[in-house]
């Protein structure tokens, strides 16, 4: 891999990239240094190309062993020695900003999608223009949806989806049956459905929420003002977080916990999904929205398969919109400067094939990000098909700009401290919500000129 100089803005929009881990599970913070990305002498060097994959697996070295044959199965077909690293979420952002400053970086690397608009505007990674497209078998491949993630609209985009997540709304099946309630299609059905459900002397709740999750509740900040019709940036990129169906939105979220108590306040210190997913699966609560991913986890606190079913996140009766969830997952992105570009288009379409989407999504427990591909993640069809309809036909990305780290950073901790606040006795108004979000409409606005 070359090393090359970066102009200073680009070293300073590198600089402005937030650390958000907002497209997939909770890292397990395992020490994964392998012995960092390429070198001059490394990288496109005799023809092996350096990954740099995150951690989707149950931990590094579970990846290690997934990705392993995947990749010796790639150098079997085309000669290409692939070098793996692989990297945990609390690590992989500031890996990608030193090599984007350093020059040092591998050749291909997976970022999460919500990072791809601010990597884009570094300048750093290789678009992917019309023959990049055709040369790893044409944009036509992907899910629109999916797709769209690549970076900002209007530009060519520097990253191709390569694994997918989508938000449900898992619920208990036999809670359900005790309680005379169905599974919801409106939020007014989800929430008379939790209020059915709420048993506070027993300890039993309708719903659980990572509600001091800074990444969740951005989440879903954005999915309940998109189902109000609204937008969290203007097409100039400046942030419109105090819209009305933006404030609408979040004062709904809250109100979970809030006016509908349906929600433990003690969710308000659940810093990551983990915790809420536990819940759910111990019967402590009826229902969770999380991830497609969140199978194995289920499992592993004894809920099996057939004890829940899950439905699309509703939106309220009179919604603009049915949006379901934001379109999750990772991309694939190439540097610019690899000394290797044949090889590393060989490797995105390799790794974008629907044999290889098959092979790895059962281990990942992820969605294809191609069009007519079989989801492999789970044997059950009712289930594949829920979130297959909710990845293909009724999620969003997020913000395509490139302050949209911020958004999440600062949004999402305004509603940690407004869950604390419900959570400690005190009460969340509609204004006490345009106030929070004015202070980070404001902030997110300096940062962005």
């Amino acid at each position: 891999m070359k090393t090359r100089s970066l102009g200073a803005s680009v070293v300073a929009a590198a600089l402005l990239l937030g650390m958000t881990a907002a497209c997939t599970s909770d890292s397990d913070g395992s020490d994964n240094s392998d012995g960092g990305g390429a070198t001059e002498e490394g990288g496109g060097g005799g023809g092996t190309l350096t990954y740099w994959a995150s951690n989707q697996g149950t931990s590094i070295d579970n990846d290690k062993e997934v990705l392993t044959p995947v990749l010796e199965a790639f150098t079997e077909q085309t000669g290409i020695p692939v070098e793996l690293e692989v990297i945990g979420w609390n690590d992989l952002q500031t890996r990608i900003q030193t090599a984007v400053t350093s020059g040092q970086a591998p050749d291909v690397v997976n970022i999460g999608n919500t990072w791809a608009a601010s990597l884009q505007a570094t300048g750093a990674f290789m678009p992917f223009g019309s023959e990049e497209m055709d040369a790893i078998g044409g944009a036509d491949k992907f899910v629109e949806t999916a797709l769209a993630t690549g970076g900002a609209e209007g530009q060519d985009p520097t990253s191709v989806p390569v694994y997918g997540l989508a938000y449900g709304l898992y619920y208990n099946k036999a809670m359900f049956e005790a309680a005379g309630v169905q599974p919801p299609t409106t939020w007014e059905e989800m929430v008379s459905a939790a209020q059915a459900t709420t048993d506070e002397a027993a300890g039993v709740y309708g719903m659980t929420l990572a509600a001091g999750s800074y990444t969740e509740n951005s989440h879903f900040a954005f999915i309940n003002a998109a189902q109000n019709g609204a937008e969290l940036f203007d097409s100039d990129g400046n942030p419109t977080f105090t819209e009305d169906g933006v404030v609408e939105g979040v004062q709904r979220y809250l109100d979970l916990m809030q006016e509908d108590g349906v929600v433990n306040t003690s969710n308000a210190q659940y810093d990551n999904g983990a915790l809420a997913v536990a819940d759910f699966a111990t019967g402590k609560a009826a229902m969770i929205l999380t991830q497609n991913n969140a199978g194995a986890t289920i499992a592993a606190n004894g809920m099996p398969e057939e004890a829940f079913g899950v439905v699309a996140f509703p939106a309220p009766s009179d919604a603009e919109d049915d949006i379901a969830s934001h379109v999750a997952g990772i991309n694939l992105s190439i540097f610019d400067n690899t000394d290797n570009k044949d090889g590393a288009l060989q490797f995105v379409e390799y790794m974008t094939s629907p044999e290889v989407q098959t092979q790895l999504g059962l281990p990942f427990s992820t969605l294809p990000v191609l069009v007519d591909t079989e989801p492999s993640f789970t044997d059950n069809a009712e289930l594949a098909a829920t979130f297959t309809d909710i990845y293909n036909n009724r999620s969003a990305p997020l913000p395509l700009v490139p302050a949209e780290d911020q958004f999440e950073n600062t949004v999402g901790k305004a509603m940690n401290q407004m869950f604390a606040t419900i959570a400690t006795g005190g009460t969340v108004t509609e204004d006490d919500v345009r106030s929070a979000l004015q202070t980070a409409q404001d902030q997110v606005q300096t940062a962005v000129g």
